[in-house]
């Protein structure tokens, strides 16, 4: 196969500072009912690993009622600024300008826009006319891995041209103050919002990270373990309390298999961070010792998950550290899904 190259990994934050115990605290008063019935629902925003996280909006604004309306008009804005300056960043560290992007990949699941949000940025970014765009919505969490993998199919099958992969994910404004389910207390505990930004190319580019097979696995029968339903004040979460046992129980096989496949001698693990019991159940599953998944941990102690984007941050961690030889990036996400993708680092 005609190799891709990783050109550039950039990531950024919105600008509202959420410090884990002001939200703890926000949440005690929101959902009073709900912790009135269920008082060890405090004990998640201790045990989620989480110190702070970012958001589109204020505290303030999170703690009130909004409708799909507003929702809408505060991810349009914010997904907006976010893509830029990710996108920006990005093509600097490429050494490229916006006119030199070939093919957008946008992801993004927090927030509907239609037409999407690289066409809402695309005169002020300065891309050409004829960019092809490519919206990505429903990957979830795995958003982030399989924006990549799909990304350097597109540049394989184009080699030469530049694509331009953009996560974005405003977690936060899905927010909930109407429901009050435990589904809603453990999302105010465990959401941030984020986006990273990947520019891709495939030829004889000099680059420290290429990118390898890919893989996916779709567990039958488990669509109720994660996603999204929707009423008129916009999103719920759905998000089942089995999701660390079952991933203890049945990631080892697929991550197995998918080694085997690509042929990767000892590869390090780069994997979302769902939550501090979600990698705990990844490690448990592939007989890593606790704490192996250190630029995990760190990444949802600063940040929280942010959906898809996430793992492209602890992938950013992991390449200044010095990430050396094969890699998997992975990630887990509704469907219920994996998605793999073998990595190289070390080159150029």
């Amino acid at each position: 196969m005609t190799p891709v190259n990783v050109l550039a990994v950039t990531t950024a934050v919105p600008p509202h500072e959420l410090d884990q115990r002001a939200v703890a605290d926000a949440a005690q008063h929101v959902y009073a009912r709900t912790f009135a019935r269920y008082p060890k629902l405090t004990d998640v925003f201790v045990n989620a690993g989480i110190e702070r996280r970012y958001s589109a909006r204020s505290l303030e604004w999170l703690s009130e009622p909004h409708d799909l309306g507003e929702r809408t008009d505060a991810y349009l804005e914010s997904a907006s600024d976010l893509f830029i300056r990710t996108a920006r960043a990005a093509l600097a560290q490429a050494g490229m300008s916006a006119r030199d992007v070939d093919v957008i990949v946008t992801v993004s699941s927090t927030g509907i826009a239609t037409p999407g949000i690289e066409a809402r940025v695309g005169t002020d970014m300065g891309f050409r006319p004829s960019v092809m765009r490519v919206p990505v919505f429903g990957r979830g969490c795995a958003g982030g891995v399989f924006g990549v993998t799909l990304g350097s199919r597109l540049a394989r099958a184009e080699p030469g041209e530049v694509v331009l992969v953009v996560v974005v994910e405003l977690c936060t404004l899905t927010s909930r103050t109407d429901r009050g389910t435990k589904a809603d207390v453990i999302s105010s505990a465990l959401f941030g919002d984020g986006a990273a930004a990947v520019v891709l190319r495939a030829g004889i580019d000099k680059a420290k990270l290429r990118v390898g097979a890919a893989a996916e696995h779709t567990w039958p029968r488990t669509l109720d373990i994660m996603g999204w339903t929707v009423d008129p004040v916009g999103l719920r979460v759905m998000l089942s309390r089995s999701l660390p046992r079952f991933v203890e129980q049945k990631m080892a096989a697929p991550v197995r298999r998918f080694i085997k496949a690509a042929k990767l001698q000892a590869p390090q693990l780069v994997c979302h961070p769902g939550g501090a019991k979600v990698l705990d159940a990844i490690e448990a599953a592939l007989e890593l010792q606790k704490g192996t998944l250190r630029d995990e941990r760190e990444v949802l102690r600063g940040h929280g998950n942010m959906s898809a984007p996430t793992v492209l941050f602890v992938l950013e961690r992991a390449l200044r550290r010095g990430l050396r030889g094969p890699a998997i990036l992975s990630a887990l996400g509704p469907g219920f899904t994996a998605n793999f993708l073998a990595l190289e680092a070390g080159y150029g």
